[in-house]
């Protein structure tokens, strides 16, 4: 069993330390004491430096360095409870409608957890959090001077919209995609979205801030804001800034006032 030099939350404290592991087993030392069969674990989440596995109900989080890290994070994902295959990824390939320069296909596994869809190489850890995902197609794409069959995945990305191509064997590729489509089932919309809502949605998606959307509508910033409502309602948008509407008080129509006068002749 190796060890690696840790820090895990125990008791509301960050206890230093050093965990065992090996391709079954997490041995936490005291003061929780207890080893974590590594099957058992069905969801890992990632936040700079910090790693939260979970075991059903129950929540382990443990920080440590980067080299450190990803040895963990490699043998969790190669051994969990998630469904996991075989598979070649690019991940991303796109971003932003661009192509990603130094995209290449790597060798390794996709593992799709509760809240994330790892992709895991010899010398890569990515994941694709569930609620970033915005589509799943099966596509084709150019392989080595061939067209193949592919999934496609596209998410956000800090903003962007970026693609990952997973390419594996036929007999599992829809075995994947509908295991991918039925993951991400809860981010698609539940019944339609009314005219003005889609092209509101079509708008910001483009870019356009609210004042433009209001001018190429011609609607209102009342109407404009209905729409909002909408669609924070059905989980479409968040708000990321609040516009202010003002008015000048007395004192600022007087300093307008003064300042408009012409200058007292000497």
């Amino acid at each position: 069993m190796k060890t690696i030099p840790v820090k895990f939350e125990a008791e509301g404290k960050w206890i230093s330390a050093k965990i065992g592991i090996d391709e079954t087993t997490i041995h936490l030392p005291e003061p929780i004491n207890t080893q974590i069969p590594i099957k058992s674990i069905d969801n890992v989440q990632q936040r700079k430096n910090l790693l939260t596995i979970s075991v059903a109900e129950k929540d382990y989080r443990i920080a440590t360095v980067p080299k450190a890290l990803a040895i963990l994070k490699r043998v969790i994902l190669m051994g969990c409870s998630g469904y996991r295959l075989m598979a070649f990824f690019m991940s991303p390939a796109i971003r932003g409608g661009v192509m990603v320069s130094d995209a290449k296909w790597e060798k390794g596994a996709v593992t799709v957890l509760k809240t994330g869809i790892w992709f895991v190489s010899q010398n890569h850890q990515i994941c694709i959090p569930i609620a970033d995902v915005s589509a799943i197609e099966q596509t084709k794409r150019e392989v080595q001077g061939t067209d193949k069959e592919v999934v496609k995945i596209d998410h956000v990305e800090s903003g962007d919209v970026s693609t990952s191509f997973v390419l594996c064997p036929a007999t599992t590729l829809q075995v994947l995609y509908n295991y991918l489509t039925d993951a991400t089932k809860d981010s698609s919309l539940d019944g339609e979205l009314d005219p003005l809502s889609g092209q509101v949605a079509m708008l910001v998606y483009s870019g356009m801030d609210t004042h433009s959307i209001e001018g190429m509508l011609e609607k209102s910033q009342r109407d404009i804001d209905a729409v909002y409502d909408r669609m924070l309602g059905l989980g479409l948008v968040e708000v990321v800034q609040t516009r202010r509407e003002v008015k000048l008080t007395t004192k600022g129509v007087r300093f307008v006032t003064e300042a408009v006068k012409p200058p007292t002749p000497q």
